[in-house]
């Protein structure tokens, strides 16, 4: 089998229910950034030796699979796997569990201070595109605001785990209140 198709050599690419688009349609830049966004992640597990954390970014990374394809589909009933209410309480409570694990600092931090944390920082400000990516297509088209919450608490979980395996942190400046 042969992976390439030639049907996008003229700019245009197919979403999931068959529309065809540009290729820098904005929803194709959506679905393309949370893609990138599970790309990183795959690579910030060679990183990591906590099997929980590894654990959480595999369950991540399998949501992301659900949030490209409802992305990838202009009409939305026809993508069956959408996030729910449970997928971000799930979050929450990684964000929770991690956050309480760490030093309270009211400064801002540099991010990265070993492979692992870095990686995962990559992939924080990766899942922000794709959060402002998802709002711009959001003014186009309505999202579920679900999904869009979901992304948003997202980047928030992976911040709290990068900042978990911070092993030296480095501040920026006080922040004041």
């Amino acid at each position: 089998m042969k992976i390439y198709t030639k049907t996008g050599d003229k700019g245009e690419t197919s979403l999931y229910d068959g529309k065809r688009v540009s290729k820098d349609d904005i929803r194709v830049e959506s679905y393309g950034t949370i893609d990138e966004l599970n790309s990183i992640l795959g690579f910030a597990r060679n990183f990591i030796e906590d099997d929980e954390i590894i654990n959480i970014i595999y369950k991540i990374q399998r949501e992301l699979f659900d949030v490209a394809g409802e992305l990838a589909t202009a009409n939305n009933e026809k993508f069956p796997e959408k996030i729910n209410e449970e997928h971000i309480l799930y979050l929450e409570r990684v964000i929770d569990e991690y956050i309480s694990k760490v030093e309270q600092v009211d400064r801002f931090i540099i991010p990265g201070t070993n492979k692992a944390s870095a990686s995962l920082h990559m992939a924080r400000t990766v899942c922000r595109r794709a959060e402002r990516r998802i709002l711009t297509l959001n003014k186009q088209e309505a999202i579920r605001e679900t999904l869009i919450k979901y992304v948003n608490r997202l980047s928030d979980t992976i911040y709290a785990v990068a900042r978990y395996l911070e092993s030296d942190l480095k501040y920026v400046y006080f922040v004041s209140e």
